[in-house]
């Protein structure tokens, strides 16, 4: 039990990374983004790619699962940085669905590494220091530290000036065009902070896993993103974080059942549709999710004011 906990907290983790990017990207900004999947992706293989096939060190692999997922952004955006959310849906989803192909169909090194066979015996960083018990809780640490980092920043990012104009964007384009604001602008950067977190999310993904292929990157992974933005609340990345503990909780915990082989493939299917029936129990009775966006006041305290 103790090491499945380590196991599961682990993974909360990772996915929380995923879960503040999409926070970032259409809680506070207003993208629609269906293929946050495709940043976690990209973020993985070229950690694995940079440690694996280029001899760094797994610190500038994780550097560079960042970068990728950050430039995986700016490419997404760029051609759609004026579209209406619509378009955004359609072609963010295209973007990751081409990333897939492109994995899938190229051998990274060898006719054997890459492509469909995935890409194996990732090393994972420090693993030579600790005993196996041990290190689960090492790796834990190293996750709790990133997701703490990046809760700071985009927190940090809601505050500044430009994070009210990323909530001026996503309330409406023309409020924030009206004032001058390069809106266009806004949205690449958003997309790339948020690409940049869910690459290093991808990239302790691959380093944890020790496996990757293009099966694990598939359209279901984004769907329980927006799930657990949607459950924990859109546009609180604290909701965000606490939504994915519970998606997390229930996807992992069929393991405790006692099942047969034969109905193994019955009861993941009833695990997602658990997962559709509790999202739209929150769209019905909590729209604005478990843990609600506040709404910062400005000018002080009434009392203040008057």
């Amino acid at each position: 039990m103790i090491a499945f906990l380590v196991y599961l907290f682990t993974i909360i983790g990772i996915y929380g990374l995923m879960s503040l990017s999409l926070s970032l990207q259409y809680g506070t900004t207003g993208l629609v983004n269906l293929g946050e999947v495709g940043f976690f992706m990209v973020g993985a293989y070229v950690s694995a790619i940079m440690v694996m096939l280029g001899g760094l060190p797994i610190g500038v692999g994780l550097l560079g699962a960042i970068a990728a997922g950050a430039v995986f952004g700016v490419l997404m955006a760029l051609p759609i940085g004026d579209l209406r959310q619509d378009y955004w849906a359609i072609v963010t989803l295209a973007a990751a669905e081409i990333a897939r192909l492109i994995f899938l169909n190229t051998n990274l090194g060898s006719p054997y590494v890459g492509a469909s066979y995935g890409v194996a015996g990732i090393p994972a960083p420090w693993q030579q220091h600790f005993s196996t018990a041990a290190y689960g809780y090492v790796y834990l640490g190293l996750v709790a530290v990133c997701v703490a980092c990046a809760y700071a920043l985009v927190r940090w990012v809601g505050r500044t000036p430009y994070g009210r104009l990323l909530k001026a964007i996503r309330e409406s384009d023309e409020v924030a065009l009206a004032l001058g604001k390069d809106v266009r602008r806004a949205r690449i950067w958003a997309m790339a902070l948020g690409g940049g977190i869910a690459g290093l999310a991808g990239g302790l993904f691959a380093h944890f896993n020790g496996f990757i292929g293009p099966d694990y990157f598939m359209p279901l992974e984004t769907f329980l993103v927006w799930a657990m933005v949607i459950l924990g609340g859109s546009g609180n990345h604290l909701g965000a974080l606490v939504g994915t503990a519970v998606i997390e909780a229930i996807y992992n915990s069929t393991r405790f059942l006692d099942i047969s082989q034969a109905h193994a493939s019955l009861v993941a299917s009833l695990r997602m549709v658990l997962i559709g029936v509790l999202i739209i129990l929150v769209i019905l009775y909590l729209p604005r999710g478990l843990v609600p966006e506040g709404r910062r006041r400005y000018g002080g305290s009434r009392a203040a004011q008057r």
